[in-house]
């Protein structure tokens, strides 16, 4: 009866224990588990295309810069940061995503790590900021990556590289830029998921200097 009615109550943001768990897989933490958010939306790089990543960046990143645009679960920063990233930015606007990295920054007592609750294309808009690695892994339903690739190049230092993951080959995306900035490095397929190491082409003219911290 319409009376008797009652709505339900909406889902609250929760970080839930269980199936939502990524593990570190290199670096001061490996071994050590994070919990992300109770989303559809998140979708945590795979281990084996992780462990695939930091072969091709290399075991360690000391030193490094690294840019996490849109960092979910955090899998991809919390990694770089265990593998010796002087500074993680890592951006995220979900709630429940947010508040699962910050408990996750905390219980790794992760200082390199920033959590900045900022939309992407605006962080890429309003920021001067530098990176020597930048991890781009936006949900596939959205037109994020060509939006990315083409504000990316200020924000780089020369020599920087760029992990793209996307629900597309990466040669189709950059193929369909109005600009031709980039070169693929490296490359590789998990399932539905293309995934590519990116560079700037050499003569690309706006690049800052090379990072020496």
């Amino acid at each position: 009866m319409p009376g008797h009615f009652k709505p339900s109550n909406p889902r609250k943001p929760k970080v839930v224990k269980g199936a939502n768990r990524v593990r570190i897989i290199g670096g001061i933490w490996r071994s050590r588990v994070i919990e992300f958010a109770d989303a559809q939306s998140l979708r945590p790089t795979a281990n084996r295309v992780r462990e695939t990543l930091f072969n091709w960046l290399g075991q360690t990143l000391h030193g490094k810069r690294c840019l996490d645009l849109f960092s979910g679960s955090g899998a991809l920063g919390f990694e770089a940061a265990s593998r010796g990233a002087a500074e993680v930015v890592m951006l995220e606007v979900l709630p429940a995503a947010v508040t699962a990295l910050k408990i996750n920054q905390q219980k790794l007592v992760a200082r390199m790590c920033r959590v900045v609750v900022m939309d992407a294309l605006k962080f890429l808009g309003s920021s001067n900021e530098k990176f020597d690695i930048v991890f781009v892994d936006p949900p596939f339903a959205s037109n994020l990556m060509s939006a990315v690739l083409q504000r990316l190049p200020k924000h780089l230092f020369a020599g920087a590289h760029v992990y793209a993951e996307w629900g597309l080959p990466l040669a189709e995306v950059i193929a369909d830029l109005p600009v031709r900035h980039w070169e693929i490095a490296k490359q590789g397929r998990a399932g539905a998921v293309h995934f590519a190491l990116l560079r700037l082409l050499p003569d690309f003219p706006h690049v800052c200097p090379e990072n020496k911290t």
